[in-house]
């Protein structure tokens, strides 16, 4: 039986059910210290003064820190093009803070409790000055939050579109499509701790991502030597793009160097609600044009993205929304220009597809509006424009690897029966039903691996005949130990429980790049594949040896774990006989191999059905079905693929319905607990129906792309068109991100006092 495209349950999930998972929260020390950090109750202020006295002299406290005690530089954006690098942010804010939540004081203290009195102990004098929540305000740039550089324009790329783009277009619809910010919300907080070890080295417990990349900054803003940092985790419990590298884990690293005794932090969940990194913040306004039988001609999209109040990587995400902007449709005339602000409110970072879910929404929401404007199926609109020949250059230079898009899309009616969906549809409103219901589609691609990372992998076989796998990749809730152990034991003809996984160690690993950007399996997995290679090849040259054989008459048999001679392939030598004899040679050294492999983009794609029921007298709205057809090339678990497509579904559906983080015009944030901030629950959403394409790319000897995001990507504008979708009778034209209750409600009363225009 081959393991690879098998329904292997998590390896991993033993230790998790079994309350045995290693979060960082789960580290013990001797004579630990706490952080706990005093943070900004307004969104724009002077700091005129701090008084500390107070805080420092409660029982358990060690010392109260400002910024002026802090020896740490501001930390810059990424370097990534065109964002602005003197818009830095201090590790603790200086003479303004510009957000609610920002850092302005640094407790430590023996106990969690006395570091929170002495917190809210500290006294901070403010002198409010003006604040600016919404990226339209802030593009004005009338209001500044970096005075010094005359702009609130943290990044910007424009593009020239003239009199003559939207030219031969019979029909052109236009609009505005908001991707609302929303919060992450990871299972587990932020957590860091610290030690500073008699070496002079550093070891750093982090909730993270990116390992070795966290230890590389660490070493750089700390200013020690390459290798003088060491960061490991075991476990992390959710991420989805926020869990980077932050001002607080810098400072955790920097105290347990200053005070010479291990330093832990964990942040509390109304915490982490104003600190931590938020998602999406775009505004898209949309232009679609196009002739009567619905070809599409011409789209223009401009963006304004919130990147809060310092950039970071969210103010570079319009490039990928640019980038993925005309969706599986080969527009031949393409236009996006955009633009990212800071605004006085929580940073943002990459959230789960981070760019790619709002190019989708936009031109879904745009094709829906065309399909309505020249009377066509909205399906017949997206069948005669699906890319259909590949490799394919879209106009924004994206370059889809392989797809069959219109497969998807067939698959996905047939789910849900879409003949019956719309009789039913028609009964109701014939009836005059009070219940509307309305059907949404959403085809869709989104670029995996977009950087074009490398991933790194050693084998390294035991003298037991076992085998370990190390990798630069790291899980935080993907089932990597699972897949990864899967092609190291289809490839090598091992039982999958002699295969063990190690990822998180930057001393047990020696590089890597992480996790993000739904790209794990297919570099990382393709490291690991490409080691088992070299490592036959090492194990080949042992085995001749043995059998009295040539290494080139040496035949491997990937099914049964075998060498053998090609002349006498009776005789035959397994993986445990090789390391017997290579430990009683010293040479057991000899059975380790590496591989970096250096992955390209490739392109996963989609469709999504779902069908909701509205209420005309409340808005409320019911999602009654969910159905996603996804294609991530050779799928290695579908039990792990179709896990991260309802994952995704279930955070596509939170932004479409239910989820929306929001500040007052003073920049104070109202959504700061699960109380008013609402995340889907088993109660709102029903169980998804999903099916898996594999349409192989060519780019990798996997044949696999990304999943991790794609469920994400194409659910939000399904369900949004439905709820449009219900209410077409009715006058409305579109409903605004979350449509939930209230904005349903507002939408049906703009459309009844004939003010459709000022909604869109």
């Amino acid at each position: 039986m081959h393991l690879l495209g098998s329904r292997v349950p998590r390896k991993e999930d033993d230790r998790f059910l079994r309350g045995r998972g290693r979060f960082v929260e789960n580290a013990r020390f001797e004579g630990p210290l706490f952080v706990t950090f005093a943070r900004s109750i307004l969104a724009h202020a002077r700091i005129a003064g701090i008084e500390t006295g107070d805080a420092a002299g409660l029982p358990g406290v060690v010392e109260v820190l400002t910024a002026g005690d802090v020896d740490v530089a501001p930390l810059g954006p990424p370097p990534l093009q065109g964002i602005k690098r003197r818009m830095t942010r201090p590790v603790v804010a200086t003479d303004v803070v510009r957000f609610v939540g920002e850092i302005v004081a640094i407790v430590v203290s023996e106990e969690r409790a006395a570091g929170v009195d002495a917190a809210e102990a500290v006294r901070v004098d403010y002198e409010p000055l003006p604040v600016v929540v919404d990226p339209r305000t802030a593009a004005a740039d009338e209001l500044l939050l970096f005075p010094e550089l005359g702009t609130n324009v943290a990044r910007s790329d424009t593009a020239e579109v003239d009199d003559d783009f939207f030219a031969g277009c019979e029909v052109v619809v236009s609009g505005t499509h908001t991707s609302q910010r929303v919060a992450a919300c990871p299972l587990e907080p932020r957590s860091a701790a610290a030690r500073a070890d008699s070496d002079g080295r550093l070891t750093v417990w982090l909730t993270t991502q990116t390992p070795h990349r966290d230890k590389l900054t660490l070493e750089r803003v700390l200013g020690m030597g390459e290798g003088d940092v060491r960061v490991l985790n075991r476990d992390v419990g959710g991420s989805f793009g926020s869990k980077l590298l932050g001002v607080e884990e810098v400072l955790v690293a920097w105290l347990a160097r200053r005070l010479g005794r291990a330093v832990c932090w964990t942040e509390t969940r109304s915490e982490s609600m104003v600190a931590l990194y938020h998602g999406r913040g775009q505004r898209l306004d949309f232009r679609l044009g196009g002739s009567r039988d619905g070809r599409l001609q011409a789209y223009q999209l401009d963006i304004l993205a919130d990147a809060g109040a310092y950039p970071g990587i969210g103010a570079s995400l319009p490039a990928l929304t640019k980038l993925m902007a005309p969706g599986p449709y080969a527009i031949p005339r393409v236009a996006v220009s955009t633009r990212s602000v800071v605004t006085n409110t929580t940073p943002i970072t990459q959230y789960r597809g981070a760019g790619r879910p709002e190019a989708t929404q936009a031109i879904e929401r745009a094709l829906d509006m065309f399909a309505h404007e020249t009377g066509l199926d909205p399906a017949a609109v997206r069948r005669r424009n699906f890319v259909t020949s590949f490799p394919y250059e879209s106009p924004t230079g994206a370059r889809y690897d392989s797809g069959d898009y219109a497969r998807a899309l067939e698959l996905a009616l047939e789910a849900a029966k879409i003949d019956e969906l719309r009789k039913e549809q028609q009964r109701r409103r014939a009836a005059g039903s009070m219940v509307e219901l309305g059907i949404g589609l959403a085809s869709y691609v989104e670029i995996t691996n977009p950087a074009g990372d490398s991933e790194f992998a050693e084998l390294e076989l035991g003298a037991d005949g076992t085998l370990t796998v190390r990798s630069g990749s790291f899980a935080h809730g993907q089932g990597h130990e699972t897949a990864f152990a899967m092609i190291a034991a289809e490839k090598l003809g091992l039982p999958l429980d002699d295969v063990s996984v190690e990822m998180g160690d930057t001393d047990l690993v020696q590089r890597g790049s992480g996790t993000f950007g739904s790209k794990s399996i297919q570099i990382g997995g393709s490291a690991v594949e490409g080691a088992t290679r070299e490592l036959v090849t090492r194990a080949s040259a042992l085995a001749a040896e043995l059998l009295g054989a040539s290494t080139d008459g040496i035949v491997f048999d990937p099914d049964l774990g075998r060498f053998s001679a090609a002349d006498a392939p009776r005789e035959a030598v397994s993986w445990a006989e090789l390391a017997e004899r290579a430990t009683e040679q010293g040479r057991l050294e000899e059975l380790r191999a590496t591989c970096d492999f250096k992955g390209e983009p490739t392109f996963g794609f989609g469709a999504h059905v779902a069908a909701v029921e509205v209420d005309l007298e409340t808005g409320n709205v019911d999602l009654l079905r969910l159905v996603a057809v996804d294609d991530a090339g050779n799928v290695i678990n579908p039990l792990l693929a179709e896990g991260q497509v309802h994952g995704g579904l279930a955070m596509g559906v939170g932004q479409a319905l239910l989820e929306q983080y929001v500040y007052d015009e003073d920049g104070n944030p109202l959504t700061t607990s699960f109380s008013t901030y609402h995340l889907p629950s088993s109660l709102d959403v029903p169980h998804w129906e999903s099916q898996l394409l594999e349409t192989p790319t060519p780019l990798n000897p996997l044949g696999s792309k990304g999943i991790g995001e794609g469920g994400t990507v194409g659910s939000t504008a399904a369900v949004q068109n439905a709820v449009v979708d219900a209410l077409a009778p009715h006058g409305v034209r579109h409903v605004p991100l979350p449509a939930n209750g209230e904005n349903v409600w507002q939408a049906l009363e703009a459309a009844r006092a004939g003010g459709l225009e000022s909604r869109l």
